[in-house]
């Protein structure tokens, strides 16, 4: 059997079983899929291979892409604007802690932009489990803003590993904030021509569509977004992540869309990234001497920051739930293990804090489902009863 046939025939199967994995063991699909990825690597199921390794970069891509589905600007704009003032601070608190935190234990300075990062893909899981409640609404809108934040900073940590941090960076980043003006200004004109027109969308992405020309549309945007990040040089995954905020923020009419495009990609594009990204964890390394201890400082530094920045809506969220926003903030999976293969790509960390990251971030989500959990049955239930 060739190499290419039993990467395949694996990678299928690690697809295939991840859910009924999860299901069996309560744990969430992202870390059995990475977890089965590192078994199939270290049992030589999975070998490194081009095509494999450019399918999971498309895949990472395409989970940007869907990262950018959950953020709706208008959402944003329209939400009350202490809460927007404060999420902005939330964001500042987590940004200073991680600074004092890295400059205390003369760390890399990696963790200025690793600790405090924030995606919102494991509050999807949140809500399914919670529903609607006060504090997981809350949650989402802080946590959009969050996101945006974090994609900016991978963004601007992208190109100063690139190209370094003198007047390259300079030029680079003058061009990414010219880039950014542009965006506003598409984003203005783009809102004013659905105003006086807003047959345009129906047309684009008509209510009866027989030719799947809304999922044709979603692609066109966002390879274009993806080219367009290419010629200027600057990170792919803003990108793709522009592109989904676009689609979600101007064809809010077709409410099927991303459920489709979910489905599309967590049903086998975006597990292939996450077995990739097991593939370049060897189990081995468990047993380095630290490793463990180190990940488990990781996971407590940045629970502890969200907590600390989480008392800014003590007002907001009676009954000490306010605590679940910082949680809830606390397992960045996607975006963390995105900047710390960027990171480790470009000799900024160590083999050694690439494999305790990648364990860390698995840890966080485990450790922190499961506080919620008991927060939830054990206090806030009770209060409520």
């Amino acid at each position: 059997m060739t190499d290419e046939i039993l990467i395949i025939i694996t990678i299928s199967t690690i697809i295939f079983i991840s859910p009924l994995v999860s299901k069996f063991t309560k744990i969430p699909t992202v870390p059995v899929e990475i977890i089965l990825g590192a078994l199939a690597v270290y049992f030589s199921l999975i070998t490194e291979h081009t095509i494999f390794e450019l399918v999971a970069e498309l895949g990472f891509l395409y989970l940007m892409f869907l990262a950018g589905l959950e953020v709706d600007l208008r959402k944003i704009i329209d939400s009350d604007p202490k809460i927007l003032k404060k999420s902005l601070v939330y964001n500042a608190v987590l940004f200073s802690l991680s600074f004092l935190i890295t400059w205390y234990f003369e760390l890399s300075n990696i963790f200025v932009v690793t600790l405090p990062l924030i995606s919102i893909g494991m509050l999807a899981a949140l809500k399914k489990e919670y529903g609607e409640v006060d504090w997981v609404s809350l949650s989402i809108l802080i946590g959009l803003v969050g996101e945006i934040v974090s994609i900016i900073v991978l963004t601007t940590v992208s190109a100063g590993l690139e190209v370094g941090f003198g007047l390259e960076f300079a030029k680079t980043m003058m061009l990414f904030t010219a880039f950014l003006v542009v965006l506003i200004i598409i984003y203005k004109i783009f809102h004013n021509l659905l105003w006086w027109y807003p047959e345009i969308k129906r047309y684009l992405m008509p209510e009866e569509d027989h030719q799947e020309q809304d999922i044709r549309v979603s692609m066109a945007i966002f390879f274009l977004l993806i080219t367009i990040m290419i010629y200027l040089k600057l990170e792919v995954a803003f990108g793709a992540f522009i592109a989904g905020t676009f689609i979600k923020t101007f064809f809010e009419h077709n409410k099927a869309l991303p459920t489709k495009l979910e489905h599309f990609g967590f049903g086998w594009l975006v597990p292939i990234f996450f077995i990739h990204v097991g593939t370049s964890f060897e189990l081995q390394s468990l047993f380095h001497d630290g490793l463990f201890v180190k990940a488990l400082m990781i996971v407590v530094a940045m629970i502890l920051i969200r907590l600390v920045a989480s008392f800014l809506f003590m007002k907001d969220l009676k009954g000490g739930k306010f605590l679940l926003i910082g949680l809830s903030h606390s397992m960045p999976l996607t975006l963390l293990i995105a900047v710390i293969t960027l990171a480790y790509h470009n000799h900024s960390i160590t083999q050694f804090y690439y494999y305790a990251f990648i364990l860390a971030s698995i840890l966080e989500v485990l450790i922190v489902m499961i506080i919620i959990k008991l927060l939830d049955t054990l206090l806030f239930r009770k209060n409520i009863n």
